[in-house]
């Protein structure tokens, strides 16, 4: 495929898709790789542009240099965004009380803490990145290690068996302490995204280096 029709794609993706305003994101593609830039009012939707564009086939890498603009009437306070991202964390059933701290600096909202899955630590994050006024989101919340290295390599093979978006017999998986290496090849962004996933859902993974090679 011809980049300047992956382009054309691209553009079409984000145009179908509700929760972004694409009217100021500029889209210019390279060999594959798609450049993300302009602006959007949340930083909800700069990742949610970023989504949408690794589930276009024949996407092979993306930079993301979209800038979060929010309008005036949305801009808020740093406290009062901590405030809002301690009460909707709060809410949510999946992070353990007083185990998530919050510092907002111009908007930037650094979350940091222990929990006890990825899951929690990935709910965390979600949680925020809605809130109005929020510019980026920094997650360096610890996932500390409860199990063997034996077990998350066997407990991740068996995760991708299971997955019907995935080739499991192209994916190598080997565990270092409590990081994850993925090597081999996978068909699409979403295989890969799949695979990373599946990784990340086993308990004591801390961390993932996803080396798979998008063919």
């Amino acid at each position: 495929m011809s980049d300047a029709a992956l382009r054309e794609r691209v553009l079409s993706a984000l145009a179908f898709e509700p929760s972004i305003d694409e009217l100021h994101i500029g889209v210019s593609v390279e060999d594959g790789v798609v450049t993300l830039t302009g602006h959007v009012g949340t930083y909800a939707q700069k990742l949610a542009a970023e989504d949408t564009v690794q589930r276009v086939k024949g996407v092979r890498g993306i930079a993301q240099e979209i800038e979060v603009r929010a309008a005036a009437d949305k801009q808020l306070a740093d406290d009062q965004i901590a405030a809002r991202a301690l009460s909707i964390m709060a809410w949510d059933a999946t992070i353990p009380d007083g185990n998530v701290q919050v510092k907002v600096q111009h908007g930037w909202v650094t979350l940091s803490g222990t929990v006890d899955w990825f899951y929690q630590r990935e709910a965390a994050a979600s949680a925020v990145h809605k809130l109005s006024g929020v510019m980026g989101v920094s997650n360096l919340i610890n996932v500390a290690p409860t199990v063997q290295a034996g077990d998350i390599k066997r407990k991740i093979e068996a995760a991708l068996q299971r997955s019907a978006q995935i080739e499991a017999g192209r994916i190598a998986v080997s565990v270092h302490g409590t990081t994850v290496v993925l090597d081999g090849s996978v068909n699409s962004w979403v295989e890969r995204g799949a695979a990373e996933r599946a990784a990340w859902t086993v308990p004591g993974v801390i961390d993932v280096q996803d080396r798979l090679v998008v063919a």
